[in-house]
């Protein structure tokens, strides 16, 4: 079901619910949007997604260079996942220190900022200028240029990569 749907600039703006079973709204992340980091490493979450991430974030290492941004309750639901992976397996182990280990918690301020740990913008090489993409049930905040590298990569062979996700039964 669609509530709206809005243009601006050129950022698609827009706000998605999905039905979860309890019936209640959740965000449904997407678009891309260009931002700034402040000089004290704040990034202004895109406005149309500030009600939904008003009460907390958490940013964490991304898997392509990038941050990711979970609402607290997706995240709740990903710690869930990830704790049931076992513990006797090395890989599990390094994936749950690659999330865990670095992420932070922030509750965004009045005008809608959070705080990027040096760190994380260390690991995702963000100066100033980035981009924010909805990634479905997250927000990621990407240097530009690494952007604009995926998504080539991306654009150059989208049927492979669709083709390569087939027994999915996405399409």
């Amino acid at each position: 079901m669609w509530l709206k749907v809005g243009y601006s600039g050129d950022s698609i703006c827009s706000f998605v619910p999905k039905w979860s079973l309890g019936g209640e709204i959740e965000q449904m992340f997407f678009g891309r949007f260009e931002h700034t980091i402040d000089d004290k490493g704040r990034l202004t979450i895109p406005s149309k997604y500030r009600t939904s991430l008003a009460a907390g974030v958490v940013v964490t290492r991304g898997l392509d260079r990038c941050l990711y941004i979970f609402p607290l309750a997706e995240w709740d639901q990903l710690a869930e996942k990830i704790r049931q992976l076992p513990l006797t397996k090395k890989d599990a182990r390094a994936f749950v220190r690659f999330f865990f280990s670095e992420a932070a918690d922030s509750v965004p301020d009045k005008q809608g900022r959070v705080n990027l740990p040096a760190y994380l913008r260390q690991y995702a090489s963000l100066r100033s200028d980035v981009i924010v993409t909805g990634s479905h049930n997250r927000l990621e905040v990407w240097n530009p240029d690494f952007w604009r590298q995926d998504s080539s990569q991306l654009e150059q062979d989208p049927e492979a990569l669709a083709e390569k996700l087939s027994d999915l039964g996405i399409l």
